[in-house]
C-alpha cells in the first residue's frame, strides 16, 4: 500500500486495473445472471399453456356431457396426456429453482399433487366425469388459479432477476466512474499541474533564471523529480555565478594582457630603436606592467658579454642608482621607493627569467610579485616581456658590433684609398724631392732642375686633385644614406660641371654592396664622369647600375668625340685608376667607342654578398638559428 501511495506509476496502473477489474465483474455477473433466467419464458409458455390445457380439458367435459361420443372421449384422454406431459415434463423443473421452501416450487409441487391425487383421478371416467360436472370445472377453476399463480411468481422471479441484473449495472457503473473520477482527479493534481510546474521550471531554466523552485509535494515520481530539479537549478545557478565570476575574472585578466601587449608593442619602437639607453625605452613599458599585472618591482641585468658577468643595468625600484647607470641626470629607477630587500619576505615570490636569444644568455630578468598570485597567462606575458627584452638587447648589440665594424671598414677604406692615390703621389713627390736635393749638391744646371719642378707641380696638383676627390666621395659617402643617394648627388655635380644632362638609371636591391665595393663603383662613375668633363666635349651622358644573373654591371657612356684608337685606349692617369679599381672588385672591364658616337665604359662584378650566396648556401642549421633569432 506504501507503494501505491508512493508511486504514481502504480497508483494509474492500479485505476486502470480497478476499472478493467469492475467491467470484468459486470459483464461475468451479467452474463450469470443471464444465464440464469435461460428457461423462464419457456416455463412461463408452459404454465400459460397449462392453464389453456385446463380451459381445453372442461370444454371437453362439456362436450362429452352434451354429445355424449367416443370421439369426444379420446380428445379428452390426448388433452389430459398433454396436460400431465407438460406438468411433470423438465421445462418448469429446470426452471423453478430445487429449493423445497421457494414459493414458486413450493406451488408446482401443489399443483402437481392436487392434479396426480385429486383432479386425475376425478378424470379418469370421462361419462361419470360429464355427469359431475358443475363440481369438476370448479376444481379445474381452482387449478387454474394455481396455475396462475405459478406464472405469477415465475414471472416475479423473472423480473427480479431482470431488476438485479439492472441494479449491478448501475452499480458497477457507479463505482467505475468513482473510480475513473478519482484516478483523473489524481491525475490532474499529482500528474498534469506537476508536469506544468516542471515545464515553467524548466522554461526558467531555459532563460538563464534558476531562482524558481518546485512545490512538488509527495513522495512519488514527479516530486522526487521536482526535488531533483530543485537541486540541479540550486547547482547550476552555483555552477552559473561561478562562470560567470570566472568569466569576468578571465575578461579582466584578457583586458590587463590586452593593455600589456599594447603597452609592449607601444614601447618597441623606441625599445628598438632607442639606441643603448634602456632606462629611456624599457623602464617606463617596465612601470605600467607593473601597474597592469600587480607585480614588482623588476630588475634588468645583462652579462657582460666577455667575461660573463652579471651587470644590474635597470630596476623598477631602488634606493641609488644602479652600478652602471650612463645618465646621472636620470630619475627612473628612483620613483617610488620600493627596494628588493624590503619585497623579498615570506609575502613574495621572485621568478627569474632568462634574457637569452637561442643558446647565448644574455642577462635576466628578475620579477617580484605578490604569493600565489601570478597565473598562466601572466607567466606567459613576461615570458613574452623577456623575449622582448632579449631582441632589444640583441639588437642593440648587434647594433654597436655593426658600428664598430662600419667604423672600421670606413677607416680601412680611408686609410686604402689614401695609400692608393695621395700616399704614392707624396711618395712620388719625395722622391723628386731627393733628386732636386741631390742635384743643387752638384751644382746641376737650372735648365735640369726646372724639369724636376715642373714634375713637383704637376705632381702637387695632382695630389691635391686626388685629395679633393677623395674628400668629396668621402662627403658623399658619409652625407648620404647609401650608394643611389651618392650617385644621385654626383650625377647632379656633374650636370652642373658639364652644362648638359647627366642620366642615372639605378636598379640595384638594398644592403647589395658593401662599402668597400660602394667606394669603388663610386669612384670608378666620378672619374669617368671627369674624363667625360675635360676631355670628350659631350653633350649628353648616362651612367647605368644595374643587378642580375647575380652581377653588377656599371655602365657610363657619353656622346662626345671618343677614343682614337678603340682597341686600344690611352693609358690616362684617370683610365689607369679605373683599371685598378676593376682588376681589385674582379670584374670585366671594357671600355669602346659607342657606334653612335662617344665612349662606353662597361664594368660586370659579382658582388662579394651574391658570391657568398651562389658558393655558400646556408646550411639547415644555419636557417633554423636565423629564423629563431627573427622570431
Amino acid at each position: 500500500m506504501k507503494l501505491l501511495q508512493r508511486s504514481l506509476v502504480a497508483r494509474i496502473i492500479a485505476s486502470l486495473l480497478a476499472i478493467s477489474g469492475m467491467a470484468l465483474i459486470s459483464i461475468t455477473l451479467t452474463m450469470g445472471m443471464s444465464n440464469s433466467t435461460h428457461g423462464d419464458s419457456a416455463a412461463i409458455n408452459v404454465a400459460g399453456s397449462l392453464r389453456m390445457n385446463a380451459y381445453q380439458i372442461m370444454g371437453a367435459l362439456q362436450r362429452a356431457y352434451y354429445e355424449p361420443e367416443e370421439t369426444h372421449e379420446t380428445q379428452l384422454e390426448a388433452i389430459l396426456v398433454r396436460f400431465d406431459q407438460r406438468l411433470q415434463g423438465t421445462t418448469l423443473q429446470q426452471s423453478i429453482p430445487a429449493d423445497q421452501h421457494h414459493e414458486s416450487r413450493h406451488q408446482l409441487e401443489e399443483i402437481q399433487s392436487y392434479w396426480q391425487h385429486t383432479l386425475r383421478p376425478a378424470l379418469q371416467n370421462p361419462t361419470a366425469a360429464a355427469r359431475d360436472l358443475d363440481r369438476l370445472e370448479t376444481m379445474i377453476v381452482a387449478m387454474v388459479n394455481d396455475i396462475e399463480i405459478l406464472v405469477t411468481y415465475l414471472e416475479q422471479s423473472t423480473e427480479a432477476k431482470v431488476r438485479l441484473l439492472g441494479m449491478m449495472q448501475v452499480l458497477f457503473l457507479v463505482l467505475i466512474a468513482i473510480v475513473v473520477f478519482i484516478a483523473l482527479y489524481d491525475v490532474r493534481h499529482n500528474l498534469v499541474l506537476p508536469l506544468r510546474q516542471l515545464m515553467v521550471l524548466a522554461r526558467e531554466a531555459s532563460q538563464r533564471n534558476f531562482k524558481p523552485r518546485s512545490q512538488i509535494r509527495g513522495s512519488d515520481e514527479l516530486a522526487l523529480l521536482g526535488d531533483t530539479f530543485n537541486n540541479m537549478s540550486a547547482e547550476l545557478a552555483s555552477s552559473y555565478a561561478a562562470l560567470e565570476d570566472k568569466v569576468s575574472r578571465k575578461k579582466q585578466e584578457l583586458e590587463r594582457s590586452n593593455q600589456a601587449m599594447r603597452v609592449m608593442h607601444d614601447a618597441s619602437r623606441s625599445l628598438y630603436g632607442g639606441g643603448n639607453d634602456l632606462c629611456s625605452s624599457a623602464a617606463p613599458m617596465l612601470r605600467e606592467l607593473e601597474k597592469l599585472l600587480n607585480i614588482g618591482p623588476i630588475r634588468l641585468s645583462l652579462n657582460d658579454p666577455f667575461d660573463q658577468q652579471e651587470m644590474p643595468v635597470l630596476e623598477t625600484h631602488s634606493r641609488t642608482r644602479p652600478e652602471y647607470c650612463r645618465d646621472q641626470a636620470c630619475h627612473a629607477c628612483l620613483i617610488d621607493p620600493l627596494p628588493l630587500d624590503l619585497v623579498a619576505s615570506d609575502q613574495s615570490q621572485c621568478l627569474l627569467l632568462p634574457i637569452s636569444v637561442g643558446d647565448t644568455l644574455l642577462g635576466t630578468l628578475e620579477v617580484w610579485y605578490p604569493r600565489e598570485r601570478l597565473n598562466d597567462n601572466t607567466r606567459r606575458l613576461l615570458s613574452i616581456l623577456a623575449d622582448q627584452l632579449a631582441t632589444a638587447v640583441y639588437l642593440q648589440r648587434r647594433i654597436e658590433e655593426q658600428q664598430q665594424v662600419t667604423l672600421i671598414n670606413e677607416r680601412t677604406i680611408i686609410a686604402r684609398e689614401l695609400h692608393d692615390s695621395l700616399a704614392q703621389s707624396l711618395s712620388y713627390l719625395k722622391m723628386q724631392v731627393a733628386r732636386l736635393e741631390r742635384m743643387q749638391q752638384k751644382d746641376t744646371s737650372r735648365e735640369a732642375q726646372a724639369a724636376v719642378f715642373d714634375e713637383l707641380r704637376n705632381g702637387l696638383n695632382s695630389a691635391y686633385r686626388q685629395l679633393r676627390e677623395l674628400l668629396t666621395t668621402f662627403r658623399l659617402k658619409l652625407e648620404g644614406p647609401g650608394l643611389q643617394f651618392a650617385l644621385r648627388q654626383t650625377v647632379n655635380e656633374f650636370t652642373q660641371r658639364m652644362g648638359a644632362t647627366v642620366e642615372l638609371e639605378y636598379d640595384v636591391p638594398p644592403y647589395l654592396l658593401n662599402p668597400n665595393e660602394e667606394i669603388h663603383v663610386l669612384q670608378i662613375i666620378r672619374e669617368a664622369l671627369a674624363n667625360t668633363h675635360k676631355h670628350a666635349k659631350a653633350h649628353w651622358a648616362a651612367v647605368t647600375v644595374r643587378f642580375a644573373n647575380a652581377r653588377l654591371l656599371v655602365k657610363i657612356e657619353d656622346d662626345g668625340i671618343g677614343l682614337e684608337d678603340d682597341s686600344s685606349p690611352p693609358m690616362h692617369y684617370g683610365l689607369v685608376i679605373i683599371r685598378d679599381r676593376a682588376n681589385t672588385l674582379n670584374g670585366e672591364l671594357n671600355i669602346v667607342n659607342r657606334p653612335t658616337g662617344g665612349t662606353g665604359i662597361e664594368l660586370v662584378f659579382t658582388p662579394l654578398t651574391a658570391r657568398l650566396i651562389q658558393q655558400q648556401p646556408l646550411s639547415a642549421a644555419d636557417v633554423s638559428h636565423l629564423d629563431k633569432g627573427a622570431s
